[in-house]
């Protein structure tokens, strides 16, 4: 499986030591195969090259599969949260596109999402925005997964 990777953000950050400042760097990965699966990951190294090996090595470990719709969309609207971020999403008709923002936006787009409404609420830091997307996303579930969960048929939903 070919596993598709986007920098969202990278930022030195330094430690001060008894020496002076240590600095490093760390970088937020999302990787994900447009297929339903996506992860973050963070990673810090003294190179950048290096924290985005080790960002991308994280984010596989943190895979999630997330449930698609025909249209290419979401089962049903949801609010997820990370730190102090909180991301809504809206199912959308096909033909909307992906009317997302900053980190949210990437984590959709390399989660395979086509068609959906997203907002940002609260915080505007990309990693906890990145982790509250994979969030809402982790807690979707499909008609399949609600009728099974419920007893009955899915015809039975809608009915």
């Amino acid at each position: 499986m070919t596993y598709q990777e986007r920098v969202i953000q990278i930022r030195r950050v330094s430690k001060v030591v008894k020496g002076g400042k240590k600095l490093s760097f760390r970088a937020i990965v999302v990787i994900g195969n447009e297929k339903g699966e996506v992860g973050v990951g963070v990673g810090k190294a003294s190179d950048v090259i290096g924290a985005v090996r080790k960002g991308v090595a994280d984010g596989k470990k943190h895979l999630i599969t997330i449930p698609l719709t025909k249209s290419n969309t979401i089962p049903h609207p949801i609010v997820g949260g990370g730190g102090g971020a909180n991301v809504m999403m809206r199912p959308a008709a096909p033909g909307t596109g992906v009317i997302a923002g900053g980190a949210v936006r990437t984590v959709l787009e390399l989660a395979g999402v086509k068609n959906i409404l997203a907002k940002q609420l609260g915080s505007g830091n990309p990693l906890n925005n990145a982790r509250a997307a994979v969030n809402a996303l982790k807690t979707l579930r499909s008609f399949n997964q609600v009728a099974e969960d419920r007893g009955v048929t899915v015809a039975d939903l809608f009915a």
